[in-house]
């Protein structure tokens, strides 16, 4: 299923990070470097990546972080009040006429993945991660 997410990353994003990805069964996907640490407890295998969709797949901000510095498509610069409405929790109004999951970058920050349709980027950001609208 590696192969398959490096796949999906490519053609999405036209990057996939050299990582393993493990996908679990509720389709999160979870990424690492092998490694001899083999701790007695158990613990998840890697960093919470992303998700795969019907369509493509949503990254995590930390997905973003991994992905976006060297992705070639599918990267959304925005503004600092439009980085902090996406921080917030809002969706953007947008005037590219893209479509699908895309990364929101402002300067060198990688804010996360939305889903872009229609003159709009759909928050995906989870509540918990959420800062508090000016």
């Amino acid at each position: 299923m590696s192969k398959k997410v490096k796949e999906m990353l490519i053609e999405q994003y036209g990057y996939a990070p050299d990582l393993i990805f493990e996908v679990k069964a509720n389709r999160r996907i979870f990424a690492y470097k092998e490694c001899p640490f083999n701790p007695r407890v158990y613990t998840e295998k890697g960093l919470y990546f992303g998700k795969i969709e019907s369509d493509g797949i949503r990254l995590t901000i930390e997905g973003a972080f991994l992905v976006g510095p060297k992705a070639k498509r599918n990267i959304i610069e925005v503004s600092e009040d439009e980085a902090i409405q996406w921080l917030a929790g809002e969706d953007l109004k947008i005037k590219t006429p893209i479509k699908g999951w895309v990364i929101l970058k402002w300067g060198k920050y990688y804010l996360g993945c939305g889903k872009a349709r229609d003159g709009t980027i759909r928050n995906y950001v989870p509540k918990e991660r959420r800062i508090a609208p000016k």
